[in-house]
């Protein structure tokens, strides 16, 4: 049983109506920053009047700070003050194509741009605690990059199954040579072979997660704001994505600061070799301790997962926090 005050699937739906969403309308703040080439990027946070700490959110690809109102919750009840952004062209951020639902960035050095921009103009100004970072999935890309180039930034780092790699793990050439032929035959502007609009899936169809009541929660918070809805991602951005990962691969060796990463057993989503490659580089760094920690059984989405998958591994983020 967990040491921590977590919400629990088995009240979570009216807990969720009659103590969250209140929450979030009272007690969390919202604001918006300029971020590179002028691009609006939306944030929220919240300030625990006795913090033992903050923490800062990178999301996932599509995601939005929408989407993390429970966790948002769960961080601030046991302690924490908690600050949120969207990443450019997803969530309540501005989207730089006509077409608001392709995943598109020019570079993912755009999202360390903004998140460095991020942590000096709102984190550190509103709270006096250094910051920890716990990232999820292409949050996790883009965590690693930003502790990799500011070293000083954070505290320590907690990665919810990373995108290290991306699922399915195709041979380097075939998949350079799919991104070349898409670059013929298309723009940065459209979307990779087989990508689309946003479509709500239902949940017999979802590899997210296992959990039905944090699904539907999810979906419903998109239909309900559909200006943070995202399709499927562009060539270019699995272009830049690559890039990214291969940077940090290359350099993870050196990781500057305590990590925690936990996998995702089961998931289908990220590369799970890849990620292990990766972490088990990011362990021969002589200047932090790195762990690793397996959810079995789990889909990709730990933080939004069944109780039996989600307290466990939010039992370990709290403890490496904390310690």
């Amino acid at each position: 049983m967990s040491q921590y005050v977590l919400c629990s699937e088995d009240d979570l739906v009216s807990v969720y109506a009659s103590t969250i969403q209140p929450f979030w309308r009272n007690s969390v703040q919202h604001g918006m920053f300029e971020g590179v080439e002028k691009v609006d990027i939306a944030y929220a946070y919240v300030l625990h009047p006795q913090a033992l700490g903050t923490v800062v959110i990178s999301t996932g690809r599509i995601e939005s700070l929408i989407k993390y109102k429970e966790l948002v919750y769960d961080l601030y009840q046991n302690g924490y003050s908690v600050f949120i952004h969207d990443h450019r062209g997803q969530g309540l951020s501005g989207r730089m194509l006509d077409n608001p639902h392709i995943g598109y960035v020019d570079s993912f050095n755009d999202y360390v741009a903004d998140f460095k921009k991020f942590v000096d103009e709102v984190v550190i100004t509103k709270s006096h605690h250094k910051p920890k970072l716990l990232c999820h999935s292409m949050g996790g890309a883009i965590g690693a990059l930003v502790v990799l180039r500011y070293p000083e930034l954070f505290e320590k780092v907690a990665f919810s199954a990373p995108m290290f790699g991306i699922r399915p793990p195709l041979p380097n050439w075939f998949a350079k040579l799919l991104l070349t032929l898409h670059k013929v035959v298309n723009t940065k502007n459209g979307y990779f072979f087989g990508q689309k609009n946003y479509a709500s899936l239902p949940f017999s169809l979802n590899e997210l997660t296992h959990s039905e009541i944090r699904y539907q929660i999810f979906r419903q918070e998109y239909q309900t704001t559909p200006e943070i809805q995202l399709g499927g991602v562009s060539g270019h951005w699995l272009a830049a994505a690559a890039r990214a990962m291969d940077e940090i691969e290359h350099n993870v060796h050196r990781f500057p600061i305590s990590s925690l990463v936990i996998q995702a057993g089961a998931d289908q989503i990220v590369d799970n070799k890849r990620q292990s490659i990766v972490v088990a580089k990011m362990a021969l760094s002589n200047q932090a301790p790195s762990q690793l920690l397996v959810i079995d059984g789990s889909k990709h989405e730990l933080l939004e997962e069944q109780d039996k998958y989600r307290v466990p591994c939010l039992t370990s983020i709290l403890d490496f926090l904390k310690d």
